[in-house]
């Protein structure tokens, strides 16, 4: 499966477009981690705890935008967007959308 930002794939043209493919993951920090990043954010420097969260819920919501296109018969996902968005009581979302293709 191609998975790409971009809206083409370099050398390959699109025989056909499947449709708009999403997925959503919400995943919560728990009040150890909270409290370490916290001093993180007082003393200076890069949270681990969140980072490590974020990169855990991208992989997440690219996995299920993969499998959802798999099951339009895609092998190609393009235009993929992340987002990212901060809930209430240290709960994040994380949003990615893309293009399911036949290349």
């Amino acid at each position: 499966m191609i998975m790409t930002t971009t809206t083409m794939i370099e050398g390959k043209p699109v025989e056909s477009y499947l449709g708009i493919v999403t997925s959503e993951v919400i995943l919560g920090a728990n009040v150890v981690r909270d409290f370490f990043a916290s001093i993180t954010d007082i003393v200076g420097g890069r949270s681990g705890a969140y980072e490590s969260k974020l990169q855990e819920g991208r992989e997440a919501a690219l996995n299920e935008l993969e499998q959802k296109a798999r099951r339009l018969g895609a092998n190609g996902v393009i235009a993929i967007d992340l987002d990212f968005e901060t809930l209430r009581d240290g709960m994040m979302m994380i949003v990615a959308t893309g293009t399911a293709v036949r290349v």
